[in-house]
């Protein structure tokens, strides 16, 4: 059966995460350094020491979680292994596309943090501090979540941003219309609408202005055909195009991570093992409630990738 490697998203960062790996291999420790001289700061000290309350910030959180999968990724290289000869697919959650990208050689690991950087200031900046909002709506069929939306957006934003799986949806937009759809939820038979503590409506119409920060800082970096091809969020089909895969990544901003649809894609495709590569088991756990044909593996320390070698040799 195929393999497909995938990137965690926001929300998968822990303080102390990816020492293990930068401790047991030097290719890992490297891309740590290479992050930290791109950014100008010591992210990897933020990353491993704390605190927690600043390694959440999505200017920092975008860039640390693509440096703990690209350690990995470069762990299982310093072993012999080749994304290229061994790996089908290639797919990232929201940031984690980014990270999945530059796997795969789309961008260099150095492009990659900076774009991450730029990313999170330019969707923190979108829109004034508590003006937007978003909302985890559990146990509720999606139709029903969509003419909330409709409902509770006519005069302003609201819209899914997230399709996770295993009847999770998360919703995005201005905070007045996300709360009125959030009870509209409940009251159409959700199991839980919970307001989720973020700095901004990620993946919502009101992220436009960072879409077009995105849109300008991809344009001044130099891009690679992928080794393997990019399922993206916003599509859910492979491309392997550059420029598209730059189009699709603008489209992100704004756009829904389809990731239910894109485990269902991965299934119907003949994909039999999903690796999430890098920080937590988010992913993993989405995946078997989404299609629990499909096998599940996390890299993300150092036992994790001896246990990939040995999976994939």
């Amino acid at each position: 059966m195929a393999v497909a490697f995938t990137f965690p998203g926001q929300g998968s960062q822990a303080v102390g995460m990816g020492k293990d790996l930068a401790d047991a291999f030097p290719e890992a420790r490297r891309v740590f350094q290479e992050v930290d001289d791109a950014l100008g700061e010591s992210l990897s000290r933020l990353i491993w020491e704390g605190p927690e309350e600043t390694l959440t910030l999505t200017a920092n959180a975008q860039p640390a979680l693509m440096a703990v999968s690209l350690a990995a990724i470069r762990a299982l290289e310093s072993r012999g292994f080749s994304l290229k000869d061994r790996v089908a697919y290639v797919a990232g959650h929201s940031l984690g596309e980014y990270s999945a990208l530059a796997a795969a050689g789309f961008v260099s690991v150095a492009d990659a943090a900076r774009l991450l950087r730029i990313r999170g200031n330019a969707m923190q900046a979108a829109v004034p501090a508590g003006e937007g909002a978003m909302a985890a709506i559990i146990g509720l069929e999606q139709a029903d979540v969509e003419a909330a939306c409709a409902e509770a957006g006519k005069s302003s934003v609201c819209q899914i941003a997230n399709d996770n799986g295993g009847g999770q949806l998360v919703i995005s937009g201005a905070k007045a219309a996300v709360e009125l759809a959030a009870r509209l939820c409940t009251e159409k038979g959700a199991k839980r609408a919970l307001m989720l503590q973020v700095s901004a409506p990620f993946h919502s119409a009101l992220m436009a202005p960072a879409a077009d920060v995105m849109r300008e800082a991809l344009a001044g970096v130099a891009r690679n055909a992928p080794a393997v091809p990019v399922v993206s969020n916003v599509s859910v089909t492979p491309s392997s195009d550059p420029d598209e895969i730059a189009r699709r990544l603008v489209d992100q901003v704004t756009g829904r991570v389809r990731w239910r649809e894109t485990v269902e894609w991965f299934g119907a495709n003949g994909l039999g093992t999903l690796y999430e590569i890098g920080a937590g088991k988010v992913l993993s756990g989405l995946a078997r409630r989404i299609n629990r044909d499909i096998a599940t593996a996390s890299v993300g320390t150092a036992a994790e990738v001896e246990a990939t070698l040995a999976a994939l040799a």
